[in-house]
């Protein structure tokens, strides 16, 4: 089944739906993310609908808000400043909560879709979504910003505003990007509406990401039994330096 049928049978499910005050029906194109040793990223296409009892209100536009947030790790940043004519870590800062990757998607600029204060209610943004941990430090702050500018450029932090299309204030969609080096793990997925910048109502739900096959193995074997992943890698690493130099040899002797 394709992601358009999915989304056209959302729509006729919400017909058929029992009247309820105005809140999310979600779906997605999949929910688990398989990581192979070819995997280069996947597109997820999340849609939706409102739910509602009353006539769609007039006096605001309905917003809507989509984050995904991978496993959070607790990461140390350091400062370094030139001293006695050598760089040197002067400062540090525990970032207690850093997503492993972040993305947020609206359905128009951010500034006009949630005020600050909710903002700061259900941390939505990427800079809302990091926690300090930065006691001495008066210009902490300029650590997590450190954080957010190296993953956007790695990106696995993105500001994705006016990329969610919604369609008479009842059907959304939008299409996420999720880059090839993904830590496994359940991604939260949030959906917020909003009007007038407040939130009306909110869904959760998660995609989980995993490796499988030969990288699963590898990967259970590097956990479990270190030290016989160390003598197999030894192993793989000769093998394949042998095969290299035979084929050159016999590339040379033609």
């Amino acid at each position: 089944m394709t992601a358009m049928i999915k989304y056209l049978l959302l729509a006729l499910t919400l017909l058929s739906l029992p009247a309820r005050a105005e809140e999310v029906v979600l779906g997605l194109s999949h929910d688990e993310v398989a990581i192979t040793a070819t995997f280069d990223g996947s597109e997820i296409l999340i849609f939706g609908a409102v739910k509602r009892e009353t006539p769609i209100p007039q006096d605001a536009p309905l917003q809507v808000v989509v984050t995904v947030s991978g496993p959070l790790e607790p990461l140390m940043v350091r400062r370094k400043d030139r001293q006695w004519g050598i760089w040197v870590n002067t400062q540090s800062v525990l970032v207690d909560h850093a997503p492993s990757f972040y993305t947020v998607a609206t359905s128009a600029p951010l500034s006009e879709v949630i005020t600050d204060t909710q903002d700061l209610r259900h941390k939505i943004s990427i800079r809302r979504a990091i926690r300090l941990v930065g006691a001495g430090v008066h210009d902490s702050q300029d650590f997590s910003e450190a954080v957010i500018r190296i993953r956007e450029k790695d990106n696995l932090y993105s500001l994705r505003e006016s990329t969610v299309a919604i369609d008479q204030d009842t059907l959304f969609r939008t299409a996420l990007s999720m880059p090839s080096d993904l830590r496994e793990g359940a991604y939260r997925t949030r959906i917020f509406l909003t009007r007038n910048g407040e939130v009306v109502s909110h869904y959760e739900t998660s995609i989980n990401v995993q490796k499988v096959g030969m990288e699963r193995f590898l990967y259970n074997l590097s956990q479990q039994n270190p030290a016989i992943y160390g003598v197999l890698a030894l192993i793989i690493a000769a093998i394949s330096g042998w095969g290299a130099s035979a084929i050159f040899r016999l590339i040379r002797d033609a």
